[in-house]
């Protein structure tokens, strides 16, 4: 087992040396802090698997350490307090450290934490081994994609897992949001309480307040008993709410109350409730511009979006088509008991189906594209029945850029055959694809007529 690195932050010179000796006994090399102030710089210069942090420093409460949540992400703390404090020792506990030891330190108690601290990093370092070598394969907790946008991905979610944080998934619809979501709470120090998920816009405006919060009994028509929300039901947990844009405005403040204050009032009642839950939301238009729009309260907004994701479309992420295509397929062998698999021709023909429905798409890619992809034969020459979206004011040349590239998309990359049907020379479609690479527009099609 490789040896693990602590601070010890005391402003006692002598308790600071007598407690530094203790620790290095134990395998691990230390390290030392006098104040607040000192341990942060040391924490800055350097990582530290355990904190052993005296609360009363000479230069502010060491309590603000451990609330700290990217510090709490990296280390674990052991908080030193006197008989007196021991109050502010659990209430340390309840916001993130390990465990806590009363003065004078009980040297055997010590060794024991120590040795706990040693074996969790160690278990944790090759579970981080193990889900480096997944996300290389392309599996990262619900998520499926190996690609350089997925892996962006969960660059963010394991930087924010761990914390407190609020997170705003957006992206278009299929993107994977509530994976993403999921994946969140698994990483998190929450993921062993529950994990709920809402579609604001799923639920009747008349009912989900009462979906949220709960009701008392006789509070509407059809309150026969009290029932608890969905905060209540999550709380220690995660609360995924989808498409917050569409709840409704005046049920905003009251979730903006809940965020704020940590309490909940059920529909009918009088008293509010505690509750401890951790919200991830997310929205499939832009966010800012319902705000703009007056369909998102402004001060929501930046209460749940903290610490932003956006989840990227399929068509930016091609090299996943075939992973997705085997974890699909998977699922079905899986559920019937088969062992199908994909050939080569098929894989590839998915591949360029995406491409296709990309090309054609405006912004969002709809069923009648995939089917328009999914190759249904058609005589040699023939582009009859594919349509192209293109917005109005798009600009002349991009609306070529489209026309060329979804022609020879339809052509499976022909560009003889392409050319004829533009009513182009040769050598001038050379030319706007030599363009179009060169700005980063590739086509990703076989050259079957290359001169």
């Amino acid at each position: 087992m490789s040896r693990f690195t602590a601070l010890v932050v005391e402003d006692d010179a002598g308790l600071r040396d007598s407690l530094g000796m203790l620790v290095a006994r134990e395998g691990y090399d230390v390290r030392y802090a006098a104040s607040r102030a000192e341990a942060r710089k040391r924490l800055a210069e350097g990582y530290s698997d355990v904190v052993l942090l005296d609360l009363g420093l000479p230069d502010g409460d060491g309590m603000d350490l451990v609330r700290d949540e990217e510090l709490a992400a990296n280390c674990d703390f052991i908080v030193m307090t006197g008989n007196a404090s021991v109050d502010s020792a659990v209430q340390a506990m309840r916001i993130g450290s390990l465990d806590y030891l009363t003065k004078p330190v009980d040297r055997e108690r010590l060794r024991t934490l120590l040795a706990s601290v040693a074996r969790t990093r160690h278990y944790r370092a090759v579970a981080r081994g193990l889900r480096e070598e997944l996300r290389q394969l392309g599996r990262y907790g619900r998520l499926v994609g190996r690609s350089s946008a997925m892996q962006r991905v969960y660059d963010l979610i394991e930087r924010v897992a761990p914390t407190e944080a609020s997170v705003l998934l957006t992206g278009e619809s299929g993107t994977g949001k509530e994976l993403a979501a999921e994946t969140v709470h698994m990483m998190s120090r929450r993921r062993q309480a529950a994990f709920l998920g809402v579609n604001s816009g799923a639920v009747s405006s008349t009912l989900i307040e009462s979906e949220l919060f709960g009701h008392e009994k006789g509070s509407f028509t059809g309150a026969d008993a009290r029932r608890h929300g969905y905060f209540e039901e999550a709380s220690g947990g995660t609360l995924f709410l989808d498409e917050i844009t569409d709840m409704p405005l005046e049920l905003q403040s009251k979730l903006l109350r809940v965020l704020e204050t940590g309490h909940v009032l059920r529909v009918g009642a009088s008293d509010a409730v505690s509750v401890d839950v951790r919200v991830v939301a997310a929205t499939n238009r832009d966010a800012a511009r319902a705000v703009r729009e007056g369909k998102l309260r402004e001060d929501l907004y930046y209460r749940l979006n903290v610490f932003p994701i956006s989840m990227p479309p399929l068509r930016d992420r091609r090299e996943d088509v075939e992973l997705l295509a085997d974890h699909f397929l998977a699922k079905v062998n899986d559920r019937d008991r088969t062992r199908k698999r994909w050939s080569a021709e098929a894989v590839e023909k998915l591949k360029n189906a995406v491409e296709r429905a990309a090309i054609l798409a405006d912004s969002v890619i709809g069923p009648e594209l995939i089917a328009i992809s999914g190759g249904r034969s058609r005589p040699a020459g023939s582009t009859q029945g594919t349509v192209l979206h293109v917005p109005v004011g798009s600009t002349i040349e991009e609306t070529e850029r489209r026309l060329i590239l979804a022609t020879l998309a339809e052509l499976n990359g022909d560009k003889r055959r392409a050319a004829e049907t533009l009513g182009m020379g040769l050598k001038t479609l050379y030319t706007r694809l030599s363009v179009y690479g060169a700005a980063g527009h590739g086509v990703g099609q076989p050259d079957t007529a290359a001169d």
